[in-house]
């Protein structure tokens, strides 16, 4: 039975010199069989063991990492949830997932320091206005709340911003914007141990430094994984591997339509509050946000070469810091802290892989780009329901992988995110 998280456990534990907490979740050794092996002890697959434990009722599941829980994309990303995407499937799916969020935490009992502050999308031509209203009318076509903003309202918002001057007129010009308010950034690590923490306390196995180097097989079917740490047979096998999916499909015999980059993003010296909500600057290719310790947390564009390296070019980055002293030109003496790259998954048409794959007996998802860390709760969600009842969510229903034969394309390229 876990300890329960609470003001009072806090000052209890204090008096002993908090000498005494238990583990948030336990560092299993692998047993030679489960109901369900989970092959990524990022978000997506600590999610997917969660909701099957949760949802489901299935605890006999292992969650295999290569390193340690987090160490992947799910620490090396810029932390936005938001549901602000064109197309219905597309919002009901993300959509799915804010509100997941926005009660996740007294869910997990573990704080994932979800702030709804609002993610703020600037327009710098007449151009972008007009594509910002129709991307925020199909928002609210999909019953997705989405404000447009004019040129004073955003100054409001975001008075650090350059509008320029008479004598200085701004290199690129603020006319307006869009605002989804229930949208804002959460911390990345714990969502990752708050998962791993309610899944280890409802039964699951989580195995760390366990690399996986094969697919056990009995005819066509993946019957196993084996490891690092030798074999570990199951019934069903699930891949949340994010940007190394490519690499795994190949080892089970098949090809995805994915290729993998490096995106990046870096960090400021910390500051007091200087920025009100997440702010995008498509147009510049950077966004900008501040996080709960005060650091200025900024991304851009993907290195558009296929990579595998954790590390990100100097090219992005300094297109990306001269955006940044741009838009903000008061934040162009602060230092930068560090900087750091993660593996994305990009698909042809921007939306993600979610359920079966070619290989009986091996479940996938995939496909998320930039967008992953904003769907671990639909990814895991729909995921479960799937390797329970053996049928596909409704929800991921359009995001199967048979639609590269089928032709239906769900291209979200323009609102997935400035990274495309």
């Amino acid at each position: 039975m876990r300890t329960r998280y609470s003001a009072w456990n806090l000052l209890a534990a204090s008096r002993r010199d908090h000498r005494d907490w238990a583990p948030a979740w336990l560092d299993a050794e692998p047993k030679p069989r489960y109901d369900v092996v989970i092959v990524g002890g990022g978000g997506h697959g600590l999610a997917t063991a969660y909701y099957l434990a949760r949802n489901h009722g299935v605890t006999n599941v292992c969650v295999v990492e290569a390193g340690w829980i987090g160490g992947g994309n799910t620490g090396r990303n810029t932390t936005i949830v938001r549901s602000n995407y064109l197309y219905p499937e597309s919002a009901r799916l993300y959509d799915f997932s804010v509100r997941q969020y926005e009660q996740l935490a007294q869910e997990l009992n573990f704080n994932l320091m979800f702030s709804q502050r609002g993610v703020l999308t600037l327009a710098h031509s007449r151009h972008d206005l007009d594509a910002q209203s129709r991307w925020a009318n199909a928002m609210l076509c999909n019953g997705i709340d989405a404000e447009l903003l004019d040129a004073a309202q955003v100054r409001a918002l975001e008075p650090r911003l350059n509008f320029g001057d008479t004598a200085r007129p701004a290199r690129h010009p603020i006319l307006g914007g869009f605002l989804q308010r229930r949208g804002g950034p959460a911390r990345h690590d714990a969502v990752a141990w708050g998962y791993a923490r309610g899944a280890s306390a409802r039964g699951v196995d989580i195995v760390q430094k366990c690399a996986v180097t094969g697919f056990v097989k009995q005819g066509e079917r993946v019957t196993g994984v084996l490891t690092s740490r030798g074999e570990i047979r199951a019934d069903k096998v699930a891949l949340a591997v994010a940007g190394h999916s490519s690499v795994l499909a190949g080892l089970a015999g098949f090809q995805l339509p994915v290729t993998s980059y490096a995106l990046q993003a870096m960090v400021t010296e910390p500051v007091k509050p200087v920025l009100n909500t997440v702010t995008l600057s498509p147009s510049l290719g950077a966004y900008w946000s501040q996080s709960d310790k005060g650091e200025v947390v900024i991304g851009g564009a993907l290195d558009h070469f296929p990579s595998y390296a954790q590390r990100g070019s100097f090219d992005v980055m300094q297109h990306v810091v001269a955006a940044t002293c741009e838009m903000f030109p008061s934040l162009g003496r602060l230092r930068m802290l560090r900087q750091w790259a993660g593996i994305v998954d990009v698909v042809v048409d921007s939306s993600p892989i979610l359920g079966a794959t070619p290989v009986p007996g091996l479940y996938i998802n995939c496909g998320w780009g930039t967008g992953g860390f904003k769907a671990i709760p639909v990814g895991g969600w729909t995921l479960a329901h799937q390797l329970a009842t053996g049928r596909v969510h409704d929800l991921a229903e359009p995001f199967q992988l048979d639609r590269f034969r089928t032709g239906r394309f769900i291209d979200e390229a323009a609102a997935a995110g400035i990274a495309h």
